[in-house]
């Protein structure tokens, strides 16, 4: 082998691509084609913009797959799905913020159920009302004691209870609970 052929293939040998230099997977000569014929053709681009931009993508790309091949685990499977895809980027905050306005085939929706139709309905009653406010509605216990005979109801209490005009203070234990049953 003369010198020159030696010289010639220790150059092809040392010869590598922009990629292999960047020490990245994804392909910097085909990034900067496509910016250069995308939206940046007007402008000059830089060696190292190819680069950088490659490195982002093989970044969120390894990402992604790394969040979707937990999910996969998480449903016992072995095969990533777009649905896993989705579950992974709608779980992950930061990434829910970049892609919050992209569709992914076949994902379906991310399951939410909102807090306030998992309370339950808040029918109150007389004795719950009467704890709350603290007036000590009797317990089972003490009702089972004789109770005195009931006083008869003196005139003036009676015409002040039938009168319409005087709003009753004991108006949680009239019956009139419907407006406090929420109904969702």
């Amino acid at each position: 082998m003369s010198g020159r052929e030696a010289a010639q293939s220790k150059r092809a040998k040392s010869r590598l691509t922009k990629t292999q230099r960047a020490g990245i997977i994804f392909p910097v000569s085909r990034v900067l084609r496509f910016m250069r014929s995308g939206p940046f053709f007007k402008y000059r681009i830089a060696a190292g913009a190819p680069v950088y931009m490659a490195a982002v993508m093989e970044y969120l790309c390894a990402e992604v797959l790394e969040l979707a091949g937990n999910a996969s685990r998480d449903h016992k499977k072995k095969r990533i799905v777009p649905r896993h895809i989705l579950l992974a980027v709608g779980h992950d905050e930061e990434l829910h913020k970049l892609l919050k306005n992209v569709t992914i085939p076949s994902g379906g929706v991310i399951p939410n159920i909102n807090p306030v139709l998992l309370q339950k309905k808040a029918c109150f009653t007389k004795k719950a009302i009467a704890e709350a406010n603290g007036l000590g509605f009797p317990s089972e216990a003490k009702a089972k004691k004789v109770k005195p005979a009931a006083k008869k109801p003196v005139k003036k209490d009676v015409k002040r209870l039938n009168n319409k005009k005087e709003k009753s203070t004991d108006w949680f234990l009239g019956g009139r609970l419907n407006f406090l049953c929420l109904r969702f």
